[in-house]
């Protein structure tokens, strides 16, 4: 089913969407040309990195497990690839946020839940957030995610006005097994 995506990923940072790189191939080929590859990567070198995103064709690179701005970079050496570093937050910005604006290609933030990367459902709380992301949006790009889901996406973009909107959990029957009904239906809110 094609829905306009521009980007689509996948997860090499554990849980149940786990893939290898071979089902990593076998799932991006057929979005090639019409949408970039995203790979979602936990605590791993820039080397780990590396070899899959050659091996994969990545476009980007989303660093998932708190990275810091060396990771960033080290990833931007070792690759070609876009990087994006995920920030996981509560009700307030976390100060490495925008140090990872000066370095990273977006910044992603989503909802900090102990013990877990992401894909948790959980959603951030956007009017909260909006004054400190308003300040740093104008210094690098905005991916939104944290419990983005068809009711809720007009909300979030309408408060923090992300570049990108990344989705997961908020789409799927269970982990793993994404909704065709709900995936249209968020794309469907997100272009209204």
């Amino acid at each position: 089913m094609d829905l306009g995506a521009s980007y689509v990923g996948v997860i090499f940072a554990g849980g149940p969407r786990l893939v290898t790189a071979d089902e990593a191939r076998r799932v991006l080929e057929p979005t090639r040309g019409r949408a970039r590859t995203v790979g979602v990567f936990g605590a791993v070198t820039a080397d780990t990195i590396a070899r899959v995103v050659a091996e994969v064709a990545l476009d980007v690179v989303q660093l998932s497990a708190d990275p810091d701005a060396e990771l960033v970079d080290a990833v931007h050496s070792a690759t070609d690839a876009e990087v994006w570093a995920a920030v996981r937050c509560g009700p307030e910005l976390p100060p490495i946020a925008a140090i990872l604006f000066d370095h990273a290609d977006a910044v992603l933030l989503d909802a900090r839940v102990d013990g877990q990367l992401g894909g948790t459902g959980r959603t951030l709380p956007w009017q909260t957030l909006a004054p400190s992301i308003a300040e740093l949006k104008s210094r690098g790009r905005l991916v939104l995610a944290g419990g983005l889901t068809p009711e809720n996406v007009r909300q979030a973009v309408d408060a923090l006005n992300p570049d990108v909107v990344d989705v997961s959990s908020g789409v799927e029957r269970m982990p793993g097994v994404k909704d065709h009904e709900r995936m249209r239906r968020f794309v469907n809110a997100i272009q209204s």
